[in-house]
């Protein structure tokens, strides 16, 4: 049985969805929630206190609701427009996580426990310094690549978003491989540049 690529998968999908296999959107969903799934645990990664109040599986469940919504108010014609689509919801989703913890960490925290004068010694101050910048250049990161040249945000959209390898995001976008390095290469260096190059950036994980 020869191995099928992403695209090949996903085209497959869809045609089931556009002959009315409506089970077809499970598979979608299924299939964008294994790369969301990782995608959040690396965003999540160090942040101990955010992950008990935001689990994973939560930020999994929101953002597959988008993608199910989406899907709903149009089919994507091929793989290419659907990785465009699960790439801009789960971009959303991420977005809108860390919005609601930057710059307010301690607080949110407080409030969850059910006491908004509680004090703050039970959190170190590592925790409330470090989480809050953390999380904030994570929004930014998901902002910036939104506003990346169209080749280049599909580019980081196929390959961090989605998963795909350089190889798969080539049949995709139906250009060569070296072009896919081309404009990975430009995207990471406007990233990186755009967030000053710290070492603790979301864009180190890109290059890895």
């Amino acid at each position: 049985m020869s191995h099928q690529s992403q695209t090949e998968i996903v085209d497959g999908h869809l045609a089931r969805l556009l002959n009315g296999e409506r089970s077809a959107v499970n598979d979608l969903l299924e299939h964008a929630a294994i790369r969301l799934q990782h995608l959040t645990r690396k965003m999540l990664a160090g942040f101990a206190q955010v992950r008990r109040f935001e689990q994973t599986d939560d930020v999994l469940q929101n953002a597959l609701i988008r993608l199910s919504r989406a899907l709903e108010d149009a089919t994507p014609e091929d793989s290419r427009h659907f990785f465009r689509l699960a790439a801009l919801q789960i971009r959303r989703e991420l977005i809108d996580l860390a919005r609601r913890y930057s710059g307010k960490v301690t607080l949110s925290l407080d409030a969850a426990s059910g006491d908004e004068e509680s004090p703050q010694a039970e959190y170190t101050p590592a925790e409330q310094t470090n989480d809050p910048r953390k999380v904030a250049e994570w929004t930014e990161f998901h902002r910036l690549v939104q506003e990346l040249p169209d080749n280049e945000r599909e580019v980081v959209d196929l390959l961090l978003y989605n998963g795909l390898s350089q190889q798969e995001a080539a049949e995709t976008m139906k250009v060569d491989v070296r072009t896919i390095k081309r404009y990975w290469q430009r995207a990471r260096l406007t990233l990186f540049e755009q967030l000053r190059g710290s070492p603790s950036s979301p864009v180190s994980l890109l290059m890895r």
